[in-house]
């Protein structure tokens, strides 16, 4: 098409994903004069936000908690929407037959995470939060990605790992960990973000995209085969898979959610990782 616009995007290759690969296998994206080449970010939040601070990638699909923070301490980027509202699910994982047993357990001990500034990262603080715990008092080992979550469990370089447990599923199914509980984010869990830069020029363009992954989203949803083709292609148990889709749902409607992220930048604060000049005029900061 002429005049198509080249735009590169970023995200975990795990589950929630799908409505997008789909809407560029299918063409979609092309249809409007958008060319999206899609990046598996495996390192996750931690390694998109680094890939907008860079420029390696123009838009992101991220934690909703990660990217608050990034752009209020600086990063030169605009979150765009709301991309999954329900909440995120954080498998608690430890090394296998330990003496960690349950959450309590994990005070004091070391937490492997993919990046300062990511999911797994950030969930440590309000873990700790909800447990009581000192906040001051947190270790973290930095391991890059999934994978080297569970090396560091399994040889002695961390007593606990956070990741969305229906990606952990498999590895805990094959004994390389123990899964003690969850974490649950207390806001949407993800959302769509780009470069300022991008996210001012092609606004029109980039709305478009938006509506069309959300329905792509519904459509995913709404599907009766959509478990098994998660399953087939995320290699996850299906039962797992149908309960992961009972409890996701996406922004099917491209709604606003301001409370969310007004909750988000609180809570930030709350936990000391964001200062009172940071969060100040959040709002203006976040959004285009």
């Amino acid at each position: 098409m002429k005049n198509e616009l080249g735009l590169k995007i970023g995200g975990v290759p795990e589950h929630f994903n799908l409505p997008w690969r789909l809407a560029i296998e299918e063409g979609k994206f092309q249809e409007i004069g958008l060319n999206l080449h899609w990046s598996d970010m495996s390192g996750g939040t931690g390694q998109m936000i680094r890939g907008l601070e860079t420029g390696s990638i123009d838009i992101a699909v991220l934690l909703t908690e990660g990217i608050t923070k990034s752009i209020l301490q600086g990063l030169d980027a605009k979150i765009l929407q709301v991309y999954v509202v329900s909440p995120l699910s954080w498998g608690i994982h430890v090394p296998k037959n330990g003496a960690i047993k349950k959450p309590e357990d994990i005070e004091n001990q070391t937490f492997a995470i993919s990046r300062y500034g990511s999911g797994s990262h950030l969930m440590a603080y309000v873990m700790a939060d909800q447990y009581g715990w000192n906040l001051e008092g947190l270790k973290f080992n930095v391991i890059g990605d999934v994978y080297g979550g569970l090396w560091a469990l399994g040889n002695k370089e961390a007593e606990a790992f956070l990741w969305e447990k229906y990606t952990t599923s498999p590895f805990v199914e094959q004994g390389k960990c123990d899964y003690v509980g969850d974490v649950v984010t207390p806001w949407p869990c993800f959302v769509i973000a780009a470069r300022t830069e991008v996210a001012e020029k092609h606004a029109d363009l980039l709305k478009q995209m938006c509506e069309i992954v959300n329905q792509k989203a519904s459509e995913v949803k709404a599907h009766p085969d959509s478990a098994e083709i998660i399953s087939w292609r995320y290699n996850l148990p299906l039962d797992q898979v149908k309960n992961w889709l009972n409890e996701t749902d996406w922004n099917y409607k491209g709604i606003e959610y301001p409370l969310a992220f007004e909750k988000t930048t609180k809570y930030l604060k709350q936990l000391n990782l964001l200062t009172e000049e940071e969060a100040e005029g959040w709002k203006e900061k976040l959004f285009v």
